[in-house]
């Protein structure tokens, strides 16, 4: 395994993290605060390729690899972009897009990818459900074919893109029976009769990312909408989790850069009893945990790129401690990034009160810590 980047590839990061400063960062308090999806940076994102950096050029994409898609999520991260944009980015090109390249036909790539990738469409992933959460097999939602149509009928929740999004990848049974193999997906746009969206959930973090159930009453879509083949479904769902631990990772990776760089900043020029905090012992543990952090971090989320590239199966006992790891630690340096700023850590003036709020959400998405730990030691 090559640790080292391309000179093109530095070069890149560099220049998105340049980006994020001038074009997102500045707006990313007042629209927290707000807890508004910033649709301006959404496009932005886009403008600069980054919603469809890993798809092929003919689809509107920029023809990227893996590391070099992972590196442009670090660096929005160590650019300081807020946890709620990159999540609903993660949501859109890796759970939403992605599906669709991956698993759809000629036609459906041509109609979706395009408007996918420059963020003219908004897409979300609809699995999760009010009583099916880590447990996919329990879902309800199903799908009965009649005719030329599906008609699906059940409710997602938690579903990040929810209220804004213009497409969702939607899973539902088809063969309940079946339990896993009966789960089956599907492309539905909105506007389709029968399908909303409830309102935006409030939350502790990600504020910017919205959050909401979706709703499906006897909606009745185009038996063209199927992605794959009937019973595939779950099997999708989970090669999403490949980019669940690298590309969807990698901003908490630049987070930890960003925060030990605002952290030595303030330990720095915080004076007590007469010299810098950044001189006392329990000041600098903290500083060195939170680089630590970053390294371990780093190495594991990129290993996970890497195989990806390599073309390698993915290893899910490796997968399942990039995931463990950076979910339940991410929450030490920002805690420990707090504490380092006092009481100006509490306020929201200062970003390491966004960060750690954004933070805990990393043991829970995308697969809570505790399954993490159920998998690995199945595996082992």
């Amino acid at each position: 395994m090559d640790f080292d980047f391309t000179k093109e590839q530095l070069m890149f990061k560099q220049e998105v993290v340049r980006f994020a400063k001038k074009e997102i960062v500045p707006r990313v308090q007042e629209h927290d605060l707000k807890g508004e999806f910033d649709f301006e940076s959404f496009r932005k994102l886009g403008e600069f390729g980054i919603l469809g950096l890993h798809f092929p050029e003919e689809l509107g994409g920029g023809g990227a690899d893996v590391i070099t898609t992972v590196l442009a999520g670090e660096a929005l991260g160590e650019a300081g972009v807020d946890g709620g944009l990159t999540l609903a980015y993660g949501a859109h090109t890796f759970l939403c897009a992605d599906t669709i390249f991956r698993h759809g036909t000629e036609a459906q790539k041509q109609k979706y990818i395009p408007k996918l990738a420059s963020g003219e469409w908004i897409g979300c992933m609809g699995l999760t459900e009010p009583n099916a959460g880590s447990d996919v097999a329990s879902m309800t939602t199903s799908a009965e074919k009649k005719g030329d149509k599906y008609v699906l009928n059940g409710n997602k929740m938690f579903i990040t893109n929810g209220p804004i999004a213009d497409v969702a990848v939607v899973y539902a049974k088809t063969q309940p029976e079946l339990q896993h193999a009966g789960i089956s997906s599907f492309i539905v746009n909105k506007g389709t009769k029968g399908f909303s969206a409830g309102p935006p959930l409030i939350k502790m973090g990600v504020r910017t990312s919205h959050t909401s159930e979706l709703i499906f009453q006897d909606c009745e879509i185009p038996a063209e909408n199927l992605l794959g083949k009937e019973g595939d479904g779950f099997l999708m769902a989970m090669q999403t989790v490949e980019w669940d631990r690298s590309a969807l990772l990698a901003p908490f990776v630049g987070s930890a850069t960003y925060l030990l760089k605002k952290c030595t900043q303030y330990a720095k020029g915080r004076v007590q009893f007469g010299r810098p905090i950044a001189q006392f012992q329990a000041i600098k543990h903290k500083l060195a945990d939170i680089r630590i952090f970053g390294e371990a971090a780093r190495s594991l989320v990129y290993r996970i790129a890497w195989c990806k590239d390599q073309g390698r199966p993915l290893n899910h006992l490796e997968a399942a401690i990039a995931k463990l790891y950076v979910g339940d630690w991410s929450m030490a340096p920002t805690f420990d990034a707090v504490l380092i700023h006092g009481g100006y850590g509490y306020c929201h003036e200062y970003d390491v009160e966004r960060i750690f709020r954004d933070s805990r959400l990393a043991p829970i998405g995308g697969g809570t810590s505790d399954i993490q730990k159920m998998i690995i030691s199945k595996l082992i």
